[in-house]
């Protein structure tokens, strides 16, 4: 009873903030993007929950009406495998996956009015509730499993109907366990099977794109050697947008944490002499292993840059407490 009034006061919440600055502001705000659907966006990421904090939402909505972005990226699946709408998919239903804290139906429209491009982010393979479900003894379920790939595919479709511009899968891989010694060509193998299925059942209804881990833009990706089974050429041709998470803190040399620049623009360079693929890359507008010296506004600021001089395709944001007040400073 508890865990039922506390998801229904979200979604209360939800629908009276929204409400509220729709009728602050009646007209659409122009878009910041190319003509081109999708084209050219500059976004954040959100969970559900977030959307129920006042302070989150007036400032995606005032960045929103001074034109300095027009992306949303929302959960819909997230990595403790809950499903933040009251999905019908039958097995989301059974393993009590659905939550039912956000009413898409009602909050979709409202956030279209005021002109934002709408991504649906869905976790795939690392899925708690699943993985119990299914036997397995970690939150990883592989990616060649034939129940979660159905699963998955079933909310994704669901999903198409909800009203979102695009999906966003991430965690569309392997486990990060292994060594970057033997070619994982079932894994590969996987992975690109699940998003040749998702385009083959999607891709005349909704963009698709998909995050990808950072150094899977770096050469030695071609060789097909990293466990997690993510190759930029096995699965740029289904995505519509390619989306590498290229957060500097997130690499191991110290070299890369220190230079936001320098890591953006490398990784993007080498990726686009690869394939011809629209990138949109995430960049980090949290401060996790900042330089010393270095403003968190100036860091964001060198990745934007990089991002652009790289030929980037727009670019998203993320800050795992969706906390962007730096970033709206820079934007």
């Amino acid at each position: 009873m508890r865990r039922s009034k506390r998801l229904a006061a979200l979604t209360a919440t939800v629908s009276i903030i929204v409400g509220i600055a729709v009728l602050s502001t009646e007209r659409m705000v122009p878009s910041v993007s190319a003509s081109v659907p999708g084209t050219g966006r500059v976004g954040i990421y959100l969970t559900s929950y977030a959307l129920s904090i006042p302070e989150v939402v007036n400032g995606f909505l005032e960045a929103r009406k001074a034109g300095k972005l027009d992306t949303l990226v929302i959960n819909v699946k997230n990595m403790h495998g809950e499903i933040t709408y009251a999905s019908e998919v039958p097995l989301a239903r059974e393993l009590g996956a659905a939550t039912g804290r956000i009413d898409f139906t009602l909050l979709l429209p409202e956030l279209r009015r005021r002109g934002f491009h709408l991504i649906a982010r869905q976790v795939v393979f690392f899925d708690p509730v699943l993985s119990r479900h299914l036997g397995f003894a970690t939150d990883w379920i592989p990616a060649d499993d034939e129940a979660a790939v159905a699963y998955n595919l079933a909310i994704a479709e669901e999903v198409a109907r909800l009203g979102f511009d695009e999906i966003q899968f991430d965690y569309v891989r392997f486990e990060d366990t292994g060594e970057l010694a033997p070619v994982y060509e079932t894994r590969y193998a996987a992975v690109e099977a699940f998003l040749a299925e998702a385009s083959h059942r999607l891709s005349d209804r909704i963009a698709l794109s998909g995050d990808l881990f950072g150094r899977v833009l770096w050469p030695w990706n071609v060789k097909r050697i990293d466990p997690i089974g993510q190759s930029l050429e096995g699965v740029s041709p289904y995505l519509d947008f390619v989306s590498p998470m290229l957060y500097p803190s997130h690499y191991v040399e110290e070299s890369y944490q220190s230079d936001p620049y320098g890591v953006v623009r490398k990784a993007l360079t080498g990726a686009r002499e690869r394939v011809a693929a629209r990138f949109r890359p995430f960049l980090q507008a949290f401060d996790m292993k900042r330089p010393a010296g270095m403003s968190l506004e100036t860091y964001i600021a060198e990745q934007i840059r990089a991002a652009q001089e790289a030929g980037a395709d727009g670019y998203l944001f993320w800050h795992p407490a969706c906390d962007y007040a730096a970033l709206y400073n820079v934007l």
